[in-house]
């Protein structure tokens, strides 16, 4: 005879999470499946944003880069698993080598950091 227990919901509630997360990180893999498939192929490395879940920054073969975001860190590494992506521990080094910027995010990052126009225009006064 199977062990049974009383029904109270939460193996059901449990269960549908499950096939939730399995969803999700099935979307995510598409995504990053294509990005690889677009730039040449793809390497990336998992960030933990806190409550907000778990940034999966992708760097393509052809130095282009982008991210998506998972709810958790769980589903960002089956996210990874089941796209074939190669995770790194850390953002530097090898993979961030790869990655190319443009006159954009140079502008950009400027701005922020000295307090200048965020858009690659002149800094207020």
């Amino acid at each position: 005879m199977a062990d049974t227990t009383a029904d109270n919901g939460t193996e059901q509630a449990g269960d549908g999470e499950r096939r939730g997360d399995a969803r999700r990180a099935a979307k995510l893999a598409k995504h990053i499946h294509a990005f690889a498939g677009k730039h040449g192929g793809a390497e990336g490395q998992l960030a933990h944003l806190g409550q907000m879940g778990t940034r999966i920054v992708l760097v393509g073969e052809d130095g282009s880069w982008g991210d998506l975001v998972a709810p958790s860190h769980a589903i960002a590494r089956e996210a990874a698993e089941k796209a074939g992506l190669t995770l790194h521990d850390t953002f530097d080094g090898e993979l961030a080598a790869k990655v190319r910027t443009g006159p954009y995010e140079w502008s950009r990052m400027a701005g922020i950091q000295v307090g200048g126009a965020s858009d690659g225009g002149p800094a207020d006064g």
